[in-house]
């Protein structure tokens, strides 16, 4: 996996510039770790490192939330489905978990229940508290009693449909009695230790594949085309959630776990009614002093609320559901030598070291990689010599701790000096590309190393077509990574607009396609075909196609949803040059002022700059930058990497040439029918009296309008509570909209 290094320093220590970096390489790095864990069955970062790379991330996003990426790892679920089964639609999406790892993240989530639904310390709520099980999701849909349907979790909107090969396995009914007329049963596919065991023994035996752990092979068994291989393996399914229903399961989370038990499924014996957070930690310690002999891997303990008609109320954050975390354990570690050092050049041209290991199990499995995260990390000092925390002097021949991580890459924990061969060099970080030779230029403050190459270089050209048929982006049937690698070695393709010519080009009777290896007349026809249908394209899609820095399936979409059309989008781009420039030199001066030793009066200097920069800016191009940056979740990071992507001669033409290829759809709009304030912009202030703020800012944008964090000439309605300030104040001075409460439900019929 091409990895991207980031800063080890703490995150109350990081400039803007730093964590900006950081928040992109976690990004590209959970990105990647979420294809190959979901969709691939084969993950390349240990569950304890993406745990801990989340929770950093997340930790950034706190204390730098103008930073948090459109594409951030806390706003995505799993992967897309893979090839080779049709997919399936979930009717309610299928989430993840947010994730807990020391005591006090327990109590603070109880804290938190409590305070979204306005409830007391001394108030009743009740948790149940059940093993996290490591399989693979699954979901299961009966109509009228009779099994239909069995899908994975994929992307958490769309899975693979595996019902041939769910049918195989003994846990799962095939029949129910005195079900509800339409029942999605949701739960975790897993493989016994004494199973997976005997598999490998079995495979071992046949000259056949044998699995790094039960996890990948319980993954592997039941994705498999053909049924009757799954069949043969010994596969098991605990049944714990629901997806659709016609009716009720019960009204308490435990009444619903005893209701599947009745209806002949395997539910896990060691879920239990907690009544608190203490009680929910004295299970965790239960639960995870039998960890070891279960017979089953579990990596955590799920706490939910037991209430259902609070789960509603709760709701869900954008991947994850309020009402639930999972309490993970600890991780795993073990020691081995050092053999190598590569270094990888990722999409961004960011040079990521990577750790060539003796191969060393660890937890049961075998590992041989790690990430060494950039060369302040390796060297234990930064570019100006001085000591950075967390640094290791990592020398190729020493031996090194490193995190359980299953058969994925693990982290470098930990340097043992004292096994330090003779002779051992401090490793030095190359200067230059070693996929095109281009100089690797580093910039102040910037923990990432860089190849100035751009499309010049293997690496960066390719990686931008990959992610331009990508299942998000393009999704060309039959150009996958393989091919887009392939055509581009061989000149046929070197930017997005070639892939719409090669029929032109290459396909006169097909000759040259259907001639190369692994090609046909027929894949020749369905790849041209494919090709032709997806010259038909949806905005949103279009602008995540091409690959501009920061922006992500979640900008995109904002972006095409609020501008509507290609034309109105590049107008407002266009129009917003000369400001996207004054933020850049703002930035840049004040980040100067911030390196800079002296202190006193750095504040009115840094006013001083940015008033120098945005001086000129004309009223037409501060208007359209108002309006991109105004868009919630578009802050000034994606502005100006958009603006000025836009800007680049060469990037420029390349997309113009791309689209002149296209017939761009017009993005769709939220059925807001009926709604008073859909498309408005509102603004809480105040305290709300009748529903917590949480359920307000839910309430409204479900009726299409954005939630805004402050008052502007572009804000239509301010609702404003007792102990409003100068939200209120200033929204008064504007002639703005005022309401109160009461006067705001009334308004949209609450």
């Amino acid at each position: 996996m091409a990895r991207t290094a980031f800063s080890e320093k703490m995150v109350k220590d990081l400039t803007e510039t730093e964590a900006r970096e950081e928040l992109a390489s976690l990004s590209h790095i959970l990105g990647e770790a979420n294809r190959a864990y979901h969709a691939e069955d084969a993950p390349e970062i240990s569950d304890a490192e993406y745990d801990a790379l989340k929770r950093r991330n997340l930790e950034i996003e706190s204390r730098f939330p103008d930073l948090k990426r459109p594409d951030s790892p806390s706003e995505q679920v799993g992967a897309a489905p893979a090839e080779g089964f049709s997919k399936v639609r979930h009717a309610i999406r299928m989430m993840s978990l947010s994730n807990a790892f020391e005591d006090t993240d327990i109590t603070d989530f109880d804290a938190s229940i409590r305070r979204y639904l306005g409830l007391g310390a001394e108030a009743p709520l009740h948790y149940t508290a059940e093993p996290k099980i490591d399989g693979l999701s699954l979901s299961l849909r009966y109509e009228s009693g009779k099994l239909v349907q069995a899908a994975t979790r994929g992307d958490g909107n769309e899975g693979e449909n595996v019902t041939a090969n769910a049918r195989t396995i003994g846990d799962i009914p095939e029949t129910l009695t005195g079900a509800p007329e339409v029942l999605e049963v949701r739960g975790e596919v897993y493989m016994s230790h004494a199973d997976f065991e005997a598999l490998n023994i079995r495979q071992a035996e046949r000259g056949g594949k044998t699995f790094a752990n039960p996890r990948n092979a319980a993954a592997g068994s039941l994705r498999q085309l053909d049924s009757e291989i799954t069949r043969s393996r010994p596969l098991r399914f605990f049944a714990y959630s629901w997806g659709e229903l016609s009716e009720p399961l019960a009204e308490t989370q435990m009444a619903a776990i005893e209701r599947f038990t009745q209806l002949g499924f395997q539910t896990n014996p060691l879920t239990r009614l907690c009544d608190g957070p203490e009680d929910m930690l004295k299970h965790y310690a239960r639960i995870e002093a039998q960890r070891a002999t279960l017979g089953y891997d579990i990596d955590g303990v799920v706490y939910k609320v037991n209430d259902l008609d609070l789960q509603a109320r709760l709701g869900f954050r954008s991947t994850t559901p309020r009402w639930a975390i999972a309490h993970k354990f600890p991780a795993e570690l073990a020691w081995t030598r050092l053999e190598a050092i590569d270094i990888q050049v990722g999409r961004t041209g960011a040079l990521s070291p990577v750790a060539r290991l003796t191969p060393v199990t660890v937890g049961g499995v075998v590992v041989s990689n790690a990430t060494l995260h950039n060369e302040d990390y390796i060297a234990g000092r930064d570019s100006s010599g001085n000591l950075i925390r967390d640094g290791k002097d990592i020398r190729i021949g020493d031996w090194v701790q490193v995190y359980r991580a299953g058969d994925v890459i693990p982290k470098v924990a930990d340097v043992d000096l004292s096994k330090r061969p003779e002779g051992a060099e401090p490793y030095q970080f190359p200067t230059t590309c070693p996929q095109c030779g281009s100089d690797a230029i580093r910039e102040e403050g910037d923990a990432v190393r860089r190849c100035t190459g751009g499309l010049v270089c293997p690496a960066q050209a390719v990686e931008k077509m990959k992610h331009f048929v990508s299942r998000a982006a393009f999704d060309i049937e039959g150009l996958g990574a393989k091919q887009v690698e392939q055509f581009h070695a061989d000149g046929w393709i070197a930017e997005p607009a070639d892939i719409f010519t090669l029929e032109a080009r290459y396909g006169s009777g097909m000759q040259q396609l259907k001639n190369r290896e692994g090609w046909g007349e027929k894949s020749a026809t369905n790849l041209f075909a494919a090709i032709e249908e997806r010259r038909t394209i949806p905005l949103a899609r279009l602008l995540f196609g091409v690959g501009i820095r920061h922006v992500g399936e979640v900008a995109a979409s904002d972006l095409a949803r609020h501008f509507g059309t290609w034309q109105a989008l590049v107008a407002a781009i266009d129009a917003a040059g000369p400001a996207a420039k004054a933020q850049r030199e703002a930035d840049a001066a004040e980040e100067a002022e911030r390196r800079a030793a002296a202190t006193e009066g750095r504040r009115a200097r840094i006013k001083e700059s940015r008033d120098a920069a945005w001086a000129d800016v004309p009223a037409e191009a501060r208007a359209a930058w108002d309006e991109i940056t105004g868009i919630d979740g578009i802050g000034a990071t994606v502005a100006v990497a958009l603006v000025t992507s836009f800007a680049q001669e060469a990037e420029r033409a390349s997309i113009d040439r791309l689209t002149a290829h296209l017939d761009i759809q017009e993005a769709e709009r939220p059925d807001t029918d009926g709604s008073a304030v859909a498309g408005k912009t509102v603004v809480f202030t105040g305290s709300l009296e009748r529903m917590t703020r949480a359920e307000a800012k839910a309430r409204a944008e479900a009726l299409g309008a954005k939630v805004s964090g402050s008052v502007s000439k572009k804000t239509d309605i301010v609702v404003a509570g007792p102990g409003a300030g100068s939200k209120e104040k200033k929204a008064r001075e504007l002639g703005l909209t005022v309401l109160d409460e009461d006067s705001w439900l009334e308004l949209i019929g609450a």
